[in-house]
């Protein structure tokens, strides 16, 4: 009797060890196959990938040699775009500081021509201009974005050909001031001001976007900088790919101040994924990145929230972030996290197509404003390379006696065979 009561309990702790088993499975069976739901539903659009600054490093931008659909040493290729349910990217024109004040703007083309060609020429991607062009593609729609003012040299006629070419967005700064706009970094020491962190200048340019229906991009800015261009923006600006100052104390974060005049503004923040801005180490996990989500959430609303994750345009991402693939995994945290369906469309997709559409309403609002013939100074530009396109003064010739010029050659030939027949 005693062994069959053993035998009994035995089998019966058996039995819930299944049940918990199979219980638990059933969670995360139904949670990836909500995720897949959700994102089948809602594909994502990212902010932020650099993907054609990596073509350019390891490729010298030459598409035929290698295939779009399978790159070993980057985070981003069409096989694992598509496995991430990515129906959106916006791929950023980014060349160095180095080039500024040089062939910012030649190199600036030739990163807008790669993004161009890598868009066109594969048929599962889709070159998109509009926000309706982006909701309505059934492929990868491609949005070019400028990452650094740099790249326009002070001009805006070569802002407005940038925009001509098809891109949409621009960051004002990147790792480097420009003589109009301040960065959050200072490891350049180039264009140093005190107080003005946005001149007259920067805010003709910010003026000159709205204008034309371009993303306003603060991400790499100055607090400052932020805060002025804030104030003066007519349109909602972007975060293309910074994160939450309070999660990670890192200056290309942003602090909950701006992230109320980021939310009266209506714009919106595209969280960043790389492990030294979301954990201010290399030791960073997908949770540490949902933390972010959900202090920006409480601050200022999951509707000003979207995703910019910087893919390879940094070197170390979260474990089990690493690539454009594994987008699922932040998604499924999240929905641990009690976030619900209409909050999730939102973070995908649905926010930056709404912030994209009104920056296009105050373009359609600003169709009688005629394009601003704003020039910055010579004295703010301060550099050798700037010229003046004006009629050139040839310099006066310097004569043996100070006054009279000496007889051309031709005609001092001609007098000489003269003589000669007469003689």
């Amino acid at each position: 009797m005693l062994i069959y009561k053993e035998k009994s309990i035995r089998g019966a702790w058996k039995w819930w060890f299944i049940c918990t088993l199979l219980s638990l499975l059933h969670g995360v069976i139904s949670e990836s196959s909500t995720t897949l739901d959700i994102m089948t539903k809602y594909p994502l659009i990212d902010g932020h990938n650099d993907l054609a600054l990596r073509l350019r490093m390891h490729f010298k931008n030459q598409l035929n040699n290698f295939s779009l659909h399978n790159i070993s040493n980057v985070a981003t290729d069409i096989t694992r775009l598509t496995a991430g349910h990515v129906g959106g990217q916006v791929f950023a024109a980014y060349v160095l500081c180095t080039a500024q004040d040089k062939d910012a703007v030649r190199l600036t083309l030739e990163q807008i021509d790669v993004i161009r060609r890598m868009c066109t020429e594969n048929p599962e991607m889709e070159l998109v201009t509009t926000a309706e062009g982006m909701r309505n593609s059934t492929k990868i729609a491609c949005l070019i974005s400028i990452e650094g003012g740099h790249s326009i040299d002070s001009s805006l006629p070569a802002l407005r050909m940038f925009y001509q070419l098809g891109v949409r967005s621009m960051a004002l700064t990147h790792t480097c001031n420009t003589p109009w706009a301040e960065s959050s970094s200072s490891f350049y020491p180039n264009y140093q001001r005190k107080n003005n962190s946005l001149t007259d200048f920067g805010k003709a340019v910010v003026y000159e976007m709205n204008r034309l229906g371009m993303l306003v991009d603060l991400s790499h800015s100055s607090w400052e900088t932020t805060r002025a261009v804030l104030k003066h923006s007519a349109a909602p600006v972007i975060f293309s790919h910074s994160s939450a100052y309070a999660i990670c104390n890192n200056v290309r974060n942003v602090p909950d101040n701006l992230l109320m005049m980021l939310k009266e503004n209506g714009g919106l923040i595209m969280v960043n994924f790389y492990s030294s801005f979301v954990a201010c180490s290399n030791n960073a996990n997908v949770s540490i990145v949902a933390d972010h989500f959900d202090h920006i959430k409480r601050v200022i609303g999951a509707e000003s929230i979207g995703i910019g994750a910087d893919y390879d345009g940094a070197q170390g991402f979260p474990k089990g972030l690493e690539d454009v693939s594994k987008y699922p995994a932040l998604i499924e945290e999240l929905i641990s996290r009690n976030w619900t369906e209409e909050e999730l469309a939102g973070v995908l997709r649905l926010n930056f197509l709404r912030v994209f559409r009104k920056v296009e309403k105050v373009r359609d609002d600003l169709l009688q404003i005629s394009p601003s013939e704003v020039e910055i100074s010579l004295s703010e530009v301060n550099n050798s390379c700037r010229v003046m396109l004006i009629q050139p003064v040839l310099p006066k010739r310097s004569h043996g006696n100070g006054n009279a010029p000496l007889m051309p050659a031709k005609a001092l030939i001609c007098f000489i065979l003269l003589w000669i027949q007469l003689q």
